[in-house]
């Protein structure tokens, strides 16, 4: 398994670190690629030329590049009810697939849509109906941008109440007449629903472009963003029951550690070199 660690607990919500600084951290901790994040340690006005000297550092390093993430998509939505939103979005995206063609990237991370950004009191609350439609519009407005550069749209489960079961997950990605759509499956945050192994076994490694790899615990019959915690190895994701599900389904693609220890609130502070070294390290010894 390609095992990958997230640049924000390496480097935190801005561009506090380098891409280069990144890729040497993954090689002296023995990860496998390193996922760099759009509007961080990558800007999106980043050029090609820049985009290919990080290619060939990660290269010679014999670090991959396989995924991009981006947090964009709380601010401006694909799914938003506001037509200027909407194609703002849109227009992200297609730079965002650029740089990912321009560095190398099989895969980008992209939120589908918002019904309500519970931690952003200024986003507006949206019809589910509305958000489907709209977030359908716009992928299948970014799916020819898609096929001509090679690159994955991989659609990410996160809090944003929005495409909430795994069947939910499977009508919403099978209106869509391209292989370069998919799931981007974080294994933590579907919890809140259901277990990651359910998702894998409904949706297939066809569907499923990338995994996100993170832990967490509900409380109170129900649960929140204090149950993520900072280890990859406590919490209810039943690890066997999900390299089992995805040995069934054959994915052999993605693995990439995504720490951020909601716990830790109203004290958390990223960037965390200790956190993102015991990252590694769980990372490796789960992918032992």
């Amino acid at each position: 398994m390609y095992k990958a660690l997230n640049y924000w607990v390496f480097g935190g919500f801005g561009p506090n670190r380098t891409p280069y600084e990144f890729i040497d951290f993954a090689k002296a901790q023995g990860l496998d690629g390193v996922e760099l994040t759009v509007g961080d340690c990558l800007s999106i006005d980043v050029d090609e030329a820049e985009c290919r000297k990080i290619a060939a550092y990660a290269k010679e390093k014999g670090v991959g590049l396989r995924t991009l993430a981006s947090g964009h998509y709380g601010a401006e939505s694909l799914g938003a009810a506001d037509e200027g939103e909407r194609l703002r979005a849109v227009d992200f995206t297609k730079k965002y697939l650029q740089i990912a063609a321009w560095i190398g990237a099989e895969t980008i991370l992209v939120v589908p849509g918002s019904t309500h950004v519970t931690w952003d009191p200024s986003r507006p609350v949206v019809p589910y109906k509305t958000v489907w439609e709209n977030s359908t519009k716009s992928i299948n407005e970014l799916i020819p941008l898609a096929e001509k550069l090679g690159v994955n749209i991989a659609l990410e489960n996160v809090w944003m109440r929005f495409l909430l079961s795994p069947m939910e997950w499977k009508l919403f990605l099978d209106q869509f007449k391209s292989d370069r759509i998919g799931m981007y499956l974080d294994i933590g945050n579907c919890l809140i629903y259901a277990p990651a192994q359910d998702y894998i076994e409904l949706l297939g490694s066809k569907r499923i472009k990338a995994v996100h790899v993170k832990n967490w615990k509900g409380d109170d019959c129900g649960g929140g963003l204090h149950g993520f915690g900072d280890s990859l190895l406590e919490g209810e994701v039943d690890y066997k029951a999900v390299f089992a599900a995805l040995m069934k389904v054959g994915y052999s693609k993605t693995f990439t550690a995504e720490m951020i220890p909601f716990s830790r609130l109203p004290d958390l502070v990223l960037p965390d070199q200790a956190l993102a070294e015991k990252t590694a390290a769980e990372l490796r010894e789960l992918c032992v």
